[in-house]
């Protein structure tokens, strides 16, 4: 009975798991990245809101330093709308509507965005505006005339056409109370000299005909007297006095945007004073502005109609989100059991295939290419090649009793004919019967070599030999079997080429080499041993001229009581246990052992292993 695998172990239920933490991680990943994009997206949009809140207020607080009332701002209020996005809405400080933008009646939204009133801003951004409090586009009484402003304008025309004359450029500003200013647009580019000559267009230099720029117009000085009059009464608490020690002017460059363009100058304007003096100027100002601009109203700003922007989390917002998410979770969780089916399945297939017994030579089917695919075909490779083991294995134990049945029943029976006494133990048939005990002998310690190697205890004891050594000892014992034979013993070697090896496993490998090549190469054949360098290696090669191994049973040379000729006769075949020691013993030289041959051609076998230096006694 099959073990029962638990639920947690389960491929299936491991892969379902992963991909379920997988989408989790994936849906948190999207979440947080879709809130970390709206975050950017909105601070980025609350940016750009500043900015137009900044210009909305900067345009309707204008439009209160330039009209005594709110009547005609509807106009504009739209007009602001339709180019920022935003609701507009202004009201007074008890929340009586003054305009709106919106088409129809929406709350307005708990607190205004900020208050207009141009005599006290601290938002607008003209330089000067958060010094004094005050919009330096309230002029109020200061405002010049049409006709003054043609004067002024002419004088100014003036004195830009004397500079460009010298190649100065100049430029012509205007203040918001409609006085120009001739303005030199490098400043370091213009001699003092050049600048006063310029000031002075009439080319005198009386009072009555200097540069019309330089003084207060009609009626800048009315309105110049009238906050004299608002600022003495301040002054007079602190014993300052105006017209004595202490004078109010007006600059008419408009350079000095602190005071608003209103000087107070004196002997006793130490700093405190004169920080005193500015602040009585300054709350005059707002006096007599007063009734030249608008009151101070609220403004309420939202998006479109709404009344405040906000992101919308509703119910139906969350539900879908939910959904969402659920339906990735459905999504992964089907395609991930599809997928884990499919892989499964043949998981299966094979698991059975395998618990099958060895007899049946079961196959798993192998239906894809992927890695399951691969393992089937690995299952499957794996199977024959235990059949063939399993084939070798039982080859093996036949050769074996073939090999150790033919020397024991000679034994046997020879020793049984003596021992009746049909036949006497000559010197003769001592002789058989000890070649054949030889034999027996071979047999054994190549089945014992092959044991040793197969459990790795195949020893070596590794030295410098001269490889033509090998070579001489080699062809000197199998010089008296070759003769017999008819075979001529051929060697050709190199006396400077040294290998590090065993020398009785060696001579043991050649031997062997040497005895199948005698035994295989006719009468009058040759078998040639020779050694050489190739780069860090040694070859050592042993050559026969006879009739050659067929390129199908090559493969096989190496194996277990393998033999080309199927009838296992021994005139030309031996144990078939010589050539598989060869390959073991080189493999325990850490070298290979290798085969070369055509069909009458002969064949060529060759041991490669690493060379070594000659000792340094050997010349």
């Amino acid at each position: 009975m099959r073990p029962r695998i638990p639920w947690r172990k389960r491929l299936l239920v491991r892969l379902l798991f992963t991909s379920v933490l997988i989408a989790v991680c994936s849906v948190a990943a999207t979440a947080w990245l879709a809130v970390t994009t709206t975050t950017s997206a909105l601070e980025e949009e609350q940016g750009q809101d500043l900015a137009a809140d900044n210009k909305i207020l900067a345009e309707l607080s204008g439009y209160a330093a330039d009209h005594p009332d709110w009547s005609g701002v509807q106009h504009t209020v739209r007009e602001l709308a339709a180019k920022t996005g935003r609701r507009i809405a202004l009201t007074t400080a008890d929340r009586t509507p003054i305009a709106d933008s919106a088409l129809h009646a929406t709350p307005l939204p708990p607190r205004p965005a900020a208050a207009v009133d141009p005599l006290h801003t601290d938002t607008y951004t003209e330089f000067g505006a958060q010094l004094s409090g005050i919009d330096p586009r309230a002029v109020g009484p200061f405002r010049l005339t049409a006709p003054e402003r043609q004067k002024l304008d002419a004088v100014a025309k003036k004195q830009q056409e004397c500079f460009d004359q010298v190649g100065i450029r100049t430029t012509v500003q205007r203040a918001p109370s409609g006085r120009p200013h001739v303005v030199v647009d490098d400043e370091r580019g213009a001699p003092l000299e050049l600048k006063v000559g310029c000031g002075n267009v009439y080319g005198e230099s009386t009072a009555a005909t200097r540069d019309a720029l330089d003084f207060p117009t009609g009626t800048e000085t009315k309105a110049l007297d009238a906050l004299t009059d608002l600022v003495r009464p301040c002054l007079q608490t602190r014993n300052m006095e105006l017209g004595g020690s202490l004078s109010l002017t007006y600059d008419t460059t408009g350079r000095d945007p602190v005071s608003g363009g209103f000087l107070v100058t004196g002997k006793r304007a130490e700093k405190k004073a004169d920080r005193f003096a500015k602040n009585c100027v300054t709350n005059a100002r707002r006096t007599q502005l007063e009734p030249y601009v608008a009151p101070a109203a609220e403004l309420f700003l939202g998006i479109g109609d709404q009344a405040t922007p906000r992101f919308d989390m509703s119910p139906t917002n969350k539900a879908r989100i939910v959904g969402a998410a659920g339906l990735v979770l459905a999504v992964t969780v089907a395609v991930t059991a599809v997928v884990a089916m499919r892989l499964v399945r043949p998981l299966r297939a094979l698991t059975a295939a395998a618990q099958q017994p060895p007899e049946l030579h079961v196959r798993a089917p192998v239906r894809t290419r992927d890695e399951t695919g691969l393992l089937a075909e690995a299952f499957n490779d794996l199977t024959e090649r235990r059949e063939r083991l399993e084939e070798q294995r039982k080859a093996m134990v036949s050769d074996i009793a073939h090999e150790l049945r033919s020397p024991l029943t000679n034994i046997r029976g020879w020793l049984e004919v003596t021992r009746d006494g049909l036949v006497d133990p000559d010197p003769a048939l001592l002789a058989s019967l000890h070649e054949e005990a030889l034999v027996l002998q071979r047999i054994i310690d190549d089945l014992q070599d092959l044991a040793a190697a197969d459990a790795g205890t195949l020893r070596v004891h590794r030295e410098p030999v001269r490889a033509a050594d090998l070579i001489d000892q080699s062809a000197a014992a199998h010089r008296v079997a070759a003769d017999a034979a008819g075979v001529t013993l051929l060697t050709d070697t190199d006396r400077t080429v040294w290998l590090y090896a065993d020398p009785v496993r060696m001579r043991q490998a050649l031997g062997n080499l040497v005895s199948n090549a005698i035994r295989h190469t006719p009468a009058d054949g040759t078998v040639t041993l020779a050694a050489r360098h190739d780069g860090d290696d040694v070859v050592l090669t042993v050559t026969d001229t006879g009739p050659g191994i067929a390129a199908v049973d090559l493969p096989h040379v190496f194996e277990r009581f393998w033999r080309a000729e199927k009838s296992r006769s021994r005139r030309t075949g031996g144990s078939g246990l010589g050539l598989p020691i060869v390959r073991h013993l080189l493999a325990a030289h850490d070298g290979t052992a290798g085969v070369r041959s055509e069909p009458g051609k002969g064949a060529e076998f060759t041991l490669r292993l690493p060379a070594a230096a000659a000792p340094a006694d050997v010349s």
